[in-house]
């Protein structure tokens, strides 16, 4: 019996190899294929990129580099830390800063500094994952070298596609 080696790499900002999809029988336009990190070195800090998408939830990349302006959303977010070290600092925020449209999709940014009572931060290393409660204001800050952030949300106004630039197509 033949056993087959296999070695898992992780990539990183810093050190990544351009993924794709390989074609057997079919065009590869067909299937989309992005890579996290390749994404966040073109990216400006805390764009919003979308790479991946069902329906209206998205997963978004995020070049995490120095301080973030604060975000809120009227739904929980999730992220998730696949590069560098991240700190996520919350405020739950009074009505009067709230999304007023509970069904509103995606991240706002907060008008001003944020009102209400400091829940806290979290440090995110590889791997971490956080939640972001819904009507909570959130800020990253990285004080090292910049890291990536994948944010599991809905499509919103602040959601950058950029498809042509991301995807393979040939």
């Amino acid at each position: 019996m033949t056993q087959t080696a296999y070695k898992t790499v992780f990539g990183s900002l810093g050190h990544f190899d351009k993924g794709g999809v390989q074609n057997i029988a079919d065009n590869v336009k067909n299937y989309a294929f992005s890579n996290c990190f390749e994404i966040a070195s073109k990216a400006k800090p805390y764009e919003k990129v979308v790479f991946g998408q069902n329906q209206i939830y998205v997963l978004e990349t995020i070049r995490a580099e120095g301080t973030s302006p604060w975000f809120t959303c009227a739904h929980d977010e999730f992220a998730l830390s696949m590069d560098g070290e991240v700190e996520i600092h919350l405020v739950k925020l009074e009505a009067s800063q709230a999304v007023p449209d509970e069904n509103h999709n995606g991240a706002v940014l907060v008008e001003g500094k944020p009102r209400g009572k400091k829940m806290g931060w979290m440090k995110l290393k590889r791997g971490h994952q956080a939640l972001l409660p819904k009507n909570t204001a959130y800020q990253f800050k990285v004080s090292g070298d910049p890291g990536v952030v994948i944010l599991q949300t809905c499509k919103g106004d602040l959601s950058i596609e950029r498809w042509a630039d991301i995807c393979q197509t040939a």
